[in-house]
Order: structure tokens, then C-alpha cells, then sequence
């Protein structure tokens, strides 16, 4: 079979726009992790001059003259052609640094910076101006343009000297991007709870799951029995209540300090966005929760389950937690997602402090599109998961999953304060959003592009009228702009990449991703 590496490498470097590490990288984001090799060493720590500055922390043992540090970031030289870092020395020794830059469609590039350290020692802007480098094959000097996917830093290059060395602010000059900007905002709210009535739950939208599937009981060490009498769950005064009490109570013949209530929403879905307003129980021990699993998941007593669904055992079946609390500190909640690839304690998962969770409300949200995951509270997104490989493993959400609202005792939340007696979780709304297809999909679904990718010339199949093309890179740049009717464009003379193809019919405007080889 033969391999096309120069689309292969287009392909990496749409997926690091999509997907990616872009500039500037100022380790506050934890995908921001530097690989070494050759015996160096990585972590992160606080700024020395400020504890609330994350930084990284780049060791070298001196064992060999070429250790040095990786990170996939999309770095652009036809955008700019300085890259600066801060750097920071505990010594104060004279040092260089190798910056590197590979797998891009042009040689493998580096600049070398010579420089002494203040004293006493404190942080310091290093330029790496690659309009003077060097080709790292064959050490020509070169003006670099083009596109790279990887940063390399050599600290001390070719030397054995042994450092610890502080890094921040790694830019190109290009302005920060929100790692957690949501890729499909969602406007249509197809299901939801107000909590208008008082008394029971509606049971048209929820069900009370009480059966213990870990012989009577519920696994990670909990102590509490779920109940569905209106004790433990009920709605009052525009809110639901899932009250947890200290009261001895005998279910499936296990009798047990605790009880509660967990509902399973009758409403299942795939993608969208959930808002869940509320405020959380008092007390040490409490472990309250919002959060989904899969609609297939076999766990018997649960609502789907009893539909007929459950094929799937946890974790293969996903799970995703919008917001638990009593996992970390008070006021410390967490969101997280499990999979195959890595459950119980997840490494996909982020920590938010927050003000006073059991007096203040707060939304806690997810969008939750194809490609990623986002975690947000109050509006703010602060957690995104999006594996670069989507497989059975990292991503089993293709296929519906239901809400989930509980409050457990014990457990991994600790021991429950001895003074507790009851307290609740109350959720002033649940309201999930979904785009319905709408007209202008429709439409769009009439244009079809083609050859894609495509290398000398793209065609576009449709009966429908073509009034103006114009075709924009990703950066927003106009590359082309034809007032005249035609179903072809020719774009030999273009740079290989990601463009975004606008078509003008009528009074609509329909838009196509193009890649060009």
C-alpha cells in the first residue's frame, strides 16, 4: 500500500488546529505536558515569585548532551517568526537553549540562544528568531516558513550539565485560545424540569433506582440505602429535594445508617448540553452528584435497564460526570469522564473551587458535541475531553445516555461528620438542549464537494443556483473570491491545508470544509 505522507501530515496538523496544543503554552492548561527523553525530566510547580502562576519545571540529570524536551503544538511561521519563552535558572551559570521545530511540510528547523541569568536569579525573555536558522539536516542557514506540529527544547545543548530550570510563556504571539471554547453551541431545549408542582416527583420523567447491585448495597464503600419514599426525594416551592438522613433503615435485608434518593431521567439522548441549577448538601461525607451513563449500561433496578437496554457493563458503557462533590476539599467540586481507557480514578477529570456550594446556587453544565466534552460551571467552561484517537475505548459516546441526580454517603466522599442528620441537594431546574435540524441544514445537504481532499481543482455537485464562491483559509484570510457562476474552482496555486469553502445561493450561505493537498 502506498502511503501518502504529505497528506498524512496535513491530516496531523488539522488535528492539532481542531483538536490540538496551539500557542501561547503557559501551563495552566494540563495537556500542556512536555515530553522528555535522554534522561531529562518534567513537571509542573509554582511560579517562585508568584504561587498562583503555574509554571514548568524542565530537569536535566547531564547524562547525555542531546536530553531535552517535546510538546505537539501547532506552531506557523508564515504568521510569525519569533518564538519567546521565559526562562528561569536557580544557578548563575551562563546557558543555551535549542529550540526545534519538526513534522512540518518544510526541513526541521532550530535556533540556538546563548545568555547569562540575573543575579540573583530571577525570570528572563529568551527571542528565537527563525528568519536566521538552521536547517537541522543539513545546517544551511534558512529563512523558516511553514507549519510544524512539534516543539522540541534542548537545555544546555551538547552539554553534560546537569540543572533544574523553570519555563513559562512559550508564544509565538499569537493571542490565547480558550481551550475550552465550545465547538457546537446547542439552542433548542428538547427536554426538561422546572419542579413547578409540589409533592412527589413526576414519575413521567423520572424513576427511583433502589436496587443494590452490590449484594443489597451500592458499591465504592457507600452507606446509604436509595429510597423512593417522599422523605428522601420531593418537590417544594419551585425546587426538587434529594435529602440524605442519618436514620437506621432495612432494605433487601441489609440494614444501614443512611438513606437517599437516586433518579434516573426517563430521557435519554446523544450530544447536547445540560444545565443543572443547584445548591449542595451540608456535612463532611455527603457525596452528591450529577452526572450519566449509557443508556446501555446492565445494572439491574435501573430505569433502562427495566427497558430492556442494559447489553453493556460500566465502564465500556461511559460515564459522565457533570459535577460531584466530597471527592476533595469542601467547595472543591469535579467533573469527570470514565471510560475503558481509564476509569474509576480517572486521569480525564479537573477540580473547581467554588463559593459556599451549599448555600449559593450554581450551574453546572456539559456540552457534550461529536468531538469533545465540555465541563462548565456558571457558563464557564473549565474542563474539555477530547481524545485525539476516538475508539471504543476513549469514547463510547456515540450512543444515548440518561441524567443521573444522587446524593451518597461515605465512601470515597470520607467519614460523614458524626453531628450529620440530614441535609439536600437542591436542584432548581434540569434543562437539556439539542439543534433540531433546521431548514438551512437541510439546504446545505444539497451541495456536495468534490474531489476532498483535492490537489488541482474542486467541483460542486448541486441543482441548486450558485450566485458567489469564496474561499477562506483558517485563519480567516480570503484566498479566493468568484462572482461568476461556476461549479469549479481551481486551487493548484494554493498552500496545502484546512480552508473553509462559502458558498452563496440565493439567500442562503452554505459552508463546506476543503482540504487541499
Amino acid at each position: 500500500m502506498k502511503i501518502n505522507y504529505g497528506f498524512a501530515l496535513i491530516i496531523i496538523l488539522m488535528s492539532l488546529q481542531m483538536h490540538g496544543q496551539e500557542m501561547p503554552i503557559d501551563f495552566s492548561d494540563s495537556a500542556e505536558i512536555f515530553i522528555p527523553y535522554q534522561g531529562s525530566g518534567f513537571s509542573t510547580r509554582s511560579d517562585p515569585n508568584d504561587s498562583s502562576n503555574i509554571v514548568g519545571e524542565f530537569f536535566n540529570d547531564g547524562s547525555n548532551p542531546s536530553q531535552g524536551f517535546y510538546l505537539d503544538v501547532l506552531v506557523d511561521l508564515d504568521i510569525q517568526q519569533n518564538i519567546n519563552l521565559s526562562f528561569y535558572s536557580f544557578d548563575p551559570n551562563p546557558h543555551n537553549i535549542l529550540l526545534k521545530l519538526e513534522n512540518g511540510l518544510n526541513p526541521n528547523v532550530e535556533v540556538l540562544e546563548t545568555f547569562t541569568v540575573p543575579s540573583p536569579s530571577n525570570w528572563q525573555t529568551i527571542s528565537f528568531d527563525f528568519t536566521d536558522a538552521i536547517n537541522s539536516s543539513d545546517g544551511t542557514t534558512v529563512n523558516a516558513t511553514g507549519t510544524y506540529s512539534r516543539l522540541v527544547i534542548i537545555i544546555d545543548h551538547e552539554a553534560l550539565i546537569p540543572g533544574t530550570y523553570l519555563i513559562d510563556d512559550v508564544t509565538d504571539g499569537a493571542e490565547p485560545i480558550d481551550p475550552n471554547i465550545l465547538d457546537v453551541i446547542y439552542t433548542d431545549l428538547v427536554w426538561s424540569d422546572e419542579f413547578d408542582t409540589n409533592g412527589a416527583i413526576d414519575e413521567s420523567k423520572w424513576h427511583h433506582q433502589i436496587i443494590g447491585p452490590n449484594g443489597g448495597q451500592w458499591f465504592n464503600g457507600e452507606l446509604q440505602h436509595y429510597t423512593n419514599r417522599t422523605d428522601n426525594s420531593f418537590v417544594d416551592d419551585g425546587n426538587l429535594n434529594i435529602v440524605a438522613k442519618r436514620e437506621s433503615f432495612s432494605q433487601d435485608g441489609i440494614t444501614l445508617d443512611f438513606t437517599s434518593a437516586r433518579l434516573n431521567s426517563k430521557f435519554a439522548y446523544t450530544y447536547g448540553r445540560v444545565d443543572v441549577r443547584a445548591k449542595l448538601p451540608f456535612g463532611n461525607g455527603t457525596w452528591p452528584a450529577i452526572w450519566g451513563l449509557g443508556k446501555n449500561i446492565n445494572e439491574v433496578g435501573g430505569y433502562w435497564y427495566e427497558q430492556g437496554f442494559g447489553t453493556t457493563n460500566w465502564p465500556a458503557c461511559g460515564e459522565l460526570d457533570v459535577m460531584e462533590h466530597g471527592l476533595h476539599a469542601t467547595n472543591e467540586v469535579s467533573s469527570a469522564v470514565h471510560t475503558t481507557s481509564s476509569s474509576g480514578n480517572t486521569v480525564n477529570t479537573a477540580r473547581q473551587v467554588l463559593p459556599n456550594v451549599a448555600e449559593n446556587y450554581h450551574v453546572y453544565s456539559m456540552n457534550w458535541s461529536p468531538d469533545q466534552i465540555t465541563f462548565m460551571i456558571d457558563g464557564v467552561g473549565f474542563y474539555t475531553y477530547s481524545p485525539s484517537i476516538q475508539n471504543n475505548d476513549t469514547w463510547p459516546f456515540d450512543l444515548e445516555q440518561y441524567l443521573i441526580l444522587n446524593v451518597a454517603m461515605g465512601g470515597f466522599a470520607g467519614a460523614i461528620d458524626p453531628s450529620f442528620s440530614e441535609s439536600s441537594m437542591v436542584i432548581d431546574y434540569v434543562r437539556v438542549y439539542q439543534n433540531i435540524l433546521k431548514v438551512e441544514d437541510t439546504f446545505a445537504e444539497k451541495f456536495v464537494i468534490y474531489p476532498n481532499p483535492a490537489s488541482d481543482s474542486i467541483a460542486i455537485n448541486t441543482t441548486e443556483d450558485i450566485d458567489r464562491i469564496q474561499l477562506y483559509s483558517v485563519l480567516g484570510e480570503l484566498v479566493i473570491n468568484n462572482e461568476n457562476t461556476t461549479n469549479h474552482i481551481a486551487i493548484s496555486q494554493l498552500r496545502s491545508g484546512l480552508y473553509l469553502l462559502k458558498i452563496y445561493s440565493g439567500n442562503n450561505v452554505v459552508t463546506k470544509k476543503v482540504v487541499i493537498e
